[in-house]
């Protein structure tokens, strides 16, 4: 089937329960979605709010305290909001990532050269009596580094092992600094092999149809185009240059005209950071926009399936400080809808 730019648009909509919001626990909705972008302790939530009906994000807080939620590195090398048995499958999927990072960040130069094996025998010493801040962690892997700086040690940590931010971080309100542990430790599950096509076809649902380059781009993990061509239950579709797009069997391709109502998103949030060209809601325009100066310049309006606008919090009230054109009506009517919406949720 030969897919529309604006079809492409809705489904993606659709798939991420954007078209209209949905019911279920926020567990059960991270897990559909493999994780939220949490990178910012605000964004899971204000992601979860835009998506479910009656969101409660004390009900993230309790499942973060009650080890049902949990943050750490995974996808692209950023901080998402994971179920545990997705956290212990995709951190090693992702390591790969991690280790290029490892090599290349600029802020690791001076400790890129140390021994592996002898870090993380350090690391296990560290974290042998239970979880650590992160201010201590570095000086602690110090100590069996003499004229290291303990800084960067601590940010190879995070990259080298699959190390979860432990609650209060990330709590709705009383977000706290970075305390870490292993994350299998802290999940009391082990680390998986992952089951790569599996996850392919979990990306797929929530994000499909797409390219082998698209499921990169969500995930940092490369060489992923025989992955999908050798997964024979796959159905194909082509976009509106012919490009061939991957879909799982059962994936539901929605109607281009389908109404997209406005939603107030945070700084970051998979929806339009997980396909290679980043096209299915942002123009270059728009991108330009969000991004500014330094990346993620503000939380995003989504109207009509695409980004239309920038929004800020103040003194608890949504403040709209940028729309990139004039709203209709009815659009502006959705957009007020929105923000009393998030408002209540900021009240909370």
């Amino acid at each position: 089937m030969r897919l529309s730019a604006r079809r492409l648009n809705r489904t993606l909509l659709h798939r991420q329960q954007l078209l209209s919001r949905g019911t279920g626990s926020p567990a059960e909705l991270v897990r559909r979605l493999v994780g939220l972008q949490a990178q910012e302790p605000w964004s899971p939530y204000l992601s979860l709010a835009a998506r479910l009906d009656g969101f409660d994000p004390h009900a993230v807080s309790r499942g973060l305290e009650d080890r049902s939620l949990v943050r750490l590195l995974t996808m692209r090398g950023t901080v998402h909001l994971l179920t545990p048995e997705d956290a212990v499958v995709l951190r090693p999927w992702v390591q790969p990532r991690m280790e290029q990072e490892l090599r290349s960040a600029q802020n690791l130069r001076s400790v890129q050269g140390i021994d592996r094996d002898r870090f993380g025998e350090a690391l296990r010493d560290a974290l042998s009596d239970g979880p650590l801040p992160q201010r201590d962690l570095g000086p602690a892997l110090a100590a069996a580094f003499p004229g290291a700086d303990p800084t960067p040690l601590g940010g190879v940590a995070r990259l080298a092992a699959p190390l979860a931010q432990l609650p209060p971080r990330g709590c709705w309100k009383a977000s706290g600094g970075v305390v870490y542990d292993y994350v299998d430790r802290w999940t009391g599950l082990p680390l998986a092999e992952p089951d790569v096509p599996a996850i392919v076809r979990r990306y797929l649902a929530a994000f499909g149809p797409a390219t082998a380059a698209d499921v990169t781009a969500w995930s940092g993990v490369t060489r992923l185009g025989p992955v999908l061509t050798a997964m024979d239950d796959l159905v194909r579709h082509e976009d509106g240059s012919g490009r061939v797009l991957f879909d799982v069997a059962e994936g539901e391709i929605a109607d281009e005209d389908a109404p997209a109502p406005v939603r107030l998103l945070g700084t970051y949030d998979n929806l339009w950071l997980s396909h290679a060209a980043r096209d299915r809601v942002t123009t270059p325009e728009q991108r330009k926009a969000w991004m500014g100066a330094n990346g993620g310049t503000g939380n995003v309006i989504i109207v009509d399936g695409a980004l239309e606008g920038i929004w800020r919090v103040q003194d608890g009230r949504v403040d709209v400080t940028t729309l990139l054109r004039t709203l209709t009506p009815a659009e502006r009517t959705g957009l007020d809808e929105e923000v009393g919406r998030v408002e209540t949720l900021l009240a909370r």
